[in-house]
């Protein structure tokens, strides 16, 4: 059961580190080719949201930022 979960962990981890490069990707097309793919815009919307939330939307950003640098 352990190595299952282990497993599994790794697989995910695989497909985070694959989305984050696909994030990248998408940021640097979006700035060299006009945001063909609306990464830029979507980024955009995101952090607009934590935005309007004010302090709880700020507290959440500082959640997720402090649990990335964790891993």
């Amino acid at each position: 059961m352990l190595d299952g979960i282990k497993t599994l962990n790794e697989w995910l981890g695989i497909a985070i580190e694959l989305l984050k490069s696909l994030v990248v990707v998408g940021i640097i097309v979006g700035i060299l080719f006009d945001d063909f793919f609306g990464v830029i815009g979507g980024l955009g919307r995101i952090m607009a949201q934590f935005g309007d939330a004010g302090f709880a939307g700020i507290l959440a950003l500082m959640i997720l930022v402090m649990w990335y640098e964790k891993k």
